[in-house]
């Protein structure tokens, strides 16, 4: 999972910190899978010592699907890897604003990911 991160991070221009109307990116290592969920919702779960969150999402799937998530800030946040159902998930917010550039690209509106990969803006 942290080499698909690692990966990820060179493709997706990510933001530091999860807030309510964020995309975010979900992803799973079994079955290797990537969605986008809209952050409808942030609230903490005040039954908890810990700062955990309840973290109200829509799947931009069809048909749209609610769910809503329970934890911890570095879990929301995209510090760390987290499981659910003994599987490995990881989410991080995407910085739709970020005009950052990858050195050494002959062209600056495209940025090269790894294996060949390259998104263009």
């Amino acid at each position: 999972m942290k080499k698909i991160i690692a990966e990820l991070k060179q493709l997706v221009d990510f933001k530091d910190k999860t807030e309510s109307g964020d995309i975010i990116l979900i992803a799973a290592k079994e079955p290797q899978m990537f969605i986008y969920a809209y952050v409808v919702k942030i609230e903490r779960d005040t039954t908890r010592k810990d700062e955990w969150w309840h973290l109200h999402l829509k799947m931009l799937s069809i048909p749209l699907q609610e769910m809503t998530w329970t934890l911890r800030t570095p879990q929301m946040i995209g510090q760390e890897i987290f499981t659910m159902g003994g599987e490995e998930r990881f989410i991080k917010a995407i910085d739709l604003a970020c005009d950052a550039k990858l050195p050494n690209s002959p062209n600056p509106e495209v940025k090269n990911g790894p294996k060949g990969l390259r998104r263009v803006k």
